[in-house]
């Protein structure tokens, strides 16, 4: 079974920013899937359950806001029984340029808030991680505005790609494992 994370901000106000990449690109594996979001009653997140490949998954999408995500990631995993091992996570990254994919088996957060929660919330590290890059803050821009603004027009044109790119990488990770996944997508 895997436990895939996609991280963002519940809203309209937040559908179309930078900050919620993980959530269009788990968007994108439902529809490709045939898989539906619905509201959980147990935990604080919309859950989609199916298969990708021959690999179990549950699609899960926190409704804690990005900065609190590992209320959402830990009672998911404690309650399932899935260990850190078994959760792959899909989040933006400012350090990577635009559209550019970086999959690790673990690391640190790397000044990503969404990550350091669930972290903290795990006491562990030791899970997938599929970065997807949405550029540095321009000069004169809070970087809070930057990942929370919406995409320009020359990444709007570009998303649909880079989204089903990041889901072909979720995919390849179910089907041949992480290490693979790296080795095609980095």
């Amino acid at each position: 079974m895997k436990y895939i994370v996609g991280l963002g901000n519940p809203g309209r106000k937040y559908e179309k920013t930078r900050h919620n990449i993980g959530f269009l690109v788990l968007d994108e594996l439902a529809s490709r899937h045939g898989l539906s979001f619905r509201r959980s009653f147990r935990f604080p997140a919309r859950i989609a359950k199916g298969t990708i490949g021959s690999e179990p998954v549950w699609l899960s999408k926190p409704h804690t806001f990005m900065n609190r995500s590992g209320q959402a990631v830990e009672p998911i995993l404690r309650k399932r029984g899935g260990r850190v091992e078994d959760l792959l996570t899909v989040f933006d990254d400012t350090a990577l340029e635009w559209g550019r994919l970086r999959i690790r088996t673990r690391g640190s957060a790397g000044g990503h808030n969404g990550v350091q929660s669930i972290m903290n919330a795990l006491g562990d590290g030791a899970f997938g991680r599929i970065r997807v890059g949405i550029g540095s803050k321009p000069d004169k821009v809070s970087l809070s505005d930057h990942v929370l603004g919406p995409f320009s027009a020359a990444e709007r044109q570009e998303l649909d790609d880079v989204v089903g790119r990041a889901a072909d990488a979720v995919e390849t990770v179910c089907r041949d494992g992480v290490v693979q996944a790296m080795n095609i997508f980095n």
